[in-house]
């Protein structure tokens, strides 16, 4: 009975912490969660000859339909990211972030890499959680109007948003034998395993959160390496995925929270 009281007021504290960061926190996770997609817009613009190049020696589309590509990826995601960040016509900044996606998933021939296919998978997830985050926040308005079976939709894409989640963490595992790495694997499973059946989610998000948080600053810490080093590269891809893994926790853990407060 101790045990559960303790549960029970962690629980407590973490839907508090929730309530009182209210007013600064759902933007920190929606930018956490498109995080990546920022990454990949600004990158773009700073490698454009190169993916320019590359898309026109994989694909032999020639200079303009390689260079229209670069472009579509820029703006897209760059446009996509602000559209969410400001909340305006997120629905239709999501639906332009999928198609990047798929669009990417093709062009880098990802479908035949399984690692990187489940993590642009799991992006979609972030993207359903958002668009699952924008409806409930469209039907807030109408707070007095019942909405017998109208909610059906957004739970489905939270539960698919939840799954995908998962997917994403699955990838950032390390499968070495080290006893960090063990230890590592292991309470973040069992962390993200307690927020995919929700059970004290707000408690099981936030605690993968600060874990998450502590070992992405610790073990990708790509600002260290010099940009011309292809570890660089890898540890700056494999920060910002956990980012947005951070940001889909911090909305999968605070949505309900945010919205009982607003309501």
């Amino acid at each position: 009975m101790g045990q559960e009281d303790l549960m029970n007021t962690a629980e407590d504290v973490a839907d508090q912490f929730l309530r009182v960061t209210k007013q600064y926190l759902p933007h920190l996770a929606r930018l956490c969660l498109i995080s990546t997609f920022l990454e990949d817009g600004i990158r773009m613009w700073f490698q454009w000859n190169e993916q320019r190049d590359y898309i026109e020696a994989t694909w032999n589309c020639g200079y303009f339909l390689a260079t229209c590509f670069v472009l579509l990826n820029l703006i897209g995601q760059l446009g996509g990211c602000v559209l969410i960040l400001s909340r305006n016509f997120v629905q239709y900044a999501c639906f332009g972030l999928f198609g990047i996606i798929a669009l990417q998933t093709v062009a880098y021939s990802i479908l035949w890499d399984l690692k990187f296919l489940m993590r642009n998978l799991a992006l979609g997830g972030g993207l359903l959680l958002l668009l699952a985050e924008s409806r409930s926040e469209g039907k807030s308005m109408f707070a007095g109007v019942p909405s017998m079976g109208e909610s059906s939709p957004k739970q489905y894409m939270q539960l698919g948003g939840r799954v995908l989640l998962v997917l994403m963490f699955m990838t950032l595992l390390h499968f070495d034998s080290s006893f960090f790495s063990i230890l590592q694997n292991m309470v973040g499973t069992a962390l993200i395993i307690l927020v995919a059946i929700g059970f004290k989610t707000k408690l099981a998000a936030l605690t993968l959160v600060v874990w998450l948080l502590a070992i992405n600053v610790y073990f990708n810490a790509f600002w260290t390496i010099p940009a011309y080093k292809p570890m660089h590269d890898f540890l700056k891809y494999d920060f910002f995925q956990t980012t947005s893994v951070i940001g889909g926790l911090l909305l999968v853990g605070g949505t309900r929270t945010w919205r009982s407060v607003h309501g």
